[in-house]
């Protein structure tokens, strides 16, 4: 008797337990404490049930290439001036090449070796025409086009878990796909210019040599570029641009930001982004400013230019800030995007499906009837043909389904169509191993045993049989988890739950119900 009450203490303390993680995810929630229900994580429903945004990306691993192979070429000319190494000019040829034009045989044997010591990047070189040009090794393009990858991917989703989306989605889909799902999205567009933003920050002295609408006409003097400020007005909605003249050369880039945060403007209350430098920024930073009082700093973001302030004074302690009429939202979502860093390549929007509520909560009402009406026939069955045992049975299932629930919400668990699905498949799987017990315990009575020794025997006779159906089974749901995408993983999640707690409620649950039958109201005949 000891051990059927902590048996039946064991259920009890479960059963609340997830009763308690369940409630604050129901309608329920709203007329419970909000101690309570804002203390427990709760199921998420996924993009099928609540609606929400899913976007198929493609990343530019091209211009990834590229852009690494410019940043080379800027290395390997400063590594030939380093030297004393003469040549006439560095630059990237296509997307992976650079070409080194040199004057002499000597130069030529001199860059070669240079290249291949300190780079170790390039295949053998190919000459002609008086240059060098440098290839980017199969292997090495390669590694920057799946750098691209696994980088993109880090950086979307460290936009997107700080502009505050609960339970995504965002994985690697092909060669150069990204799958990203944003459930319960309410701003469609808002997300896609934060995930799509390339945000490359960087900071350029101004040319004011010649005037940028001289240089738009003739062409820019060596060394700088025409790039443009958009300014919107917010009456009209017009974009005017104007162009300013800047140096190539970035001093410094958002590589060095430590933090970028919303601040507002104390004379008009405008909101601009406050930028803080880290150590070595810091220090660039101040170096810089000091040796250009008097001069204007442009900051430019993705091509465009922001702001270009004048340098008053040099400035210390690593701040500096980015203006130009934002919103609120602009100069939030601008932050973010700096904090989580930029791109390492565009990406481009493939395909962009929004789910709406409406059918979410269709789907919704459709896998409840349809998880009730297959629950409810399983247990009118059971009950049919197993008599008062059904009723048992019956229990387990109840039990199994409320503890399922409270384990999805104590896991912060995503709820999709396909998890009810695995839901429904659990309570199928529940019934299917009280099955295999009652029909041992038919086999055990028809041999002349009484119910108790009968009960006793059926549990043992079927013990392995059923935890090596749950076992194989949840080897499955573990495969279909770490290979499957997300609807897929969904359902490997409900159904690996289901799996662990409905051995449990099959076979301490129902035993425990025989139990209190045979040795408490010492049962002369089972119903079975």
């Amino acid at each position: 008797m000891r051990s059927i009450f902590w048996r039946i203490v064991l259920l009890a303390a479960f059963t609340a337990l997830a009763i308690v993680l369940f409630l604050p995810s129901t309608p329920i929630s709203k007329r419970l404490p909000s101690f309570w229900v804002d203390g427990i994580p709760k199921i998420n429903l996924g993009l099928d049930l609540q609606g929400g945004m899913h976007l198929v990306l493609s990343v530019d691993q091209d211009k990834a290439v590229e852009s690494h192979t410019q940043r080379l070429a800027g290395s390997m000319e400063d590594t030939l001036k380093r030297k004393g190494i003469p040549f006439y000019n560095v630059s990237r040829q296509g997307i992976d090449s650079i070409a080194v034009s040199y004057p002499d045989e000597k130069s030529r044997g001199e860059i070669e070796k240079t290249v291949s010591d300190d780079l170790g990047v390039f295949g053998s070189p190919t000459a002609g025409n008086g240059a060098l040009v440098f290839k980017l090794d199969a292997e090495e393009s390669k590694r920057i086009r799946d750098w691209a990858i696994s980088q993109a991917l880090e950086t979307i989703r460290n936009r997107i878990d700080k502009f505050g989306v609960a339970e995504p989605i965002i994985q690697k889909q092909g060669e150069n796909e990204l799958v990203v799902q944003l459930p319960g999205l309410k701003d469609p567009e808002r997300a896609i210019q934060l995930i799509g933003k390339t945000a490359v920050l960087e900071f350029r002295l101004v040319d004011e040599s010649v005037s940028p609408f001289t240089a738009e006409a003739q062409g820019p003097p060596p060394g700088s570029e025409v790039i443009y400020q958009q300014t919107v007005d917010k009456e009209t909605g017009t974009v005017q641009k104007t162009p300013f003249l800047v140096k190539k050369e970035s001093i410094l880039t958002g590589d060095s930001l430590a933090d970028a945060r919303v601040a507002f403007d104390s004379q008009y209350n405008e909101p601009y982004v406050s930028l803080t430098f880290d150590a070595a920024g810091g220090r660039v930073f101040e170096r810089v400013t000091t040796q250009s009082v008097g001069k204007r700093l442009a900051i430019v973001l993705d091509g465009n230019l922001h702001s270009a302030p004048s340098i008053r004074e040099p400035i210390s302690g690593g701040r500096a800030s980015i203006s130009g009429g934002f919103t609120y939202e602009e100069a939030t979502d601008l932050a973010i995007i700096l904090r989580a860093g930029a791109l390492p390549a565009p990406v481009n929007i493939i395909q962009n499906v929004t789910v709406g509520p409406s059918l979410g909560q269709d789907s919704i009402e459709a896998g409840i009837k349809a998880g009730i009406l297959g629950a409810s026939m399983v247990l009118i069955f059971m009950l049919v043909y197993y008599r008062a045992s059904g009723l048992v049975a019956d229990f387990a299932v109840f039990l199994n389904i409320i503890m399922l629930l409270g384990a999805m919400a104590w896991l912060n668990a995503t709820l999709t169509l396909p998890g009810i699905a695995g839901i429904v498949l659990t309570i199928g799987m529940g019934v299917d191993s009280n099955v295999l017990i009652f029909e041992r315990i038919k086999e055990e009575l028809q041999a002349g045993r009484t119910p108790r020794s009968a009960i006793n025997a059926g549990y043992e006779r079927a013990w392995w049989t059923i935890v090596d159906a749950h076992v194989t089974t949840l080897i499955t749901a573990a495969v279909l988890f770490q290979f499957g995408s997300g609807p897929i993983k969904g359902f490997a999640v409900s159904l690996s739950l289901g799996i662990m707690i409905n051995l449990f409620t099959a076979l301490v649950g129902t035993k425990v119900a025989f139990d209190i039958q045979s040795e408490k109201f010492r049962m002369k005949k089972l119903s079975i």
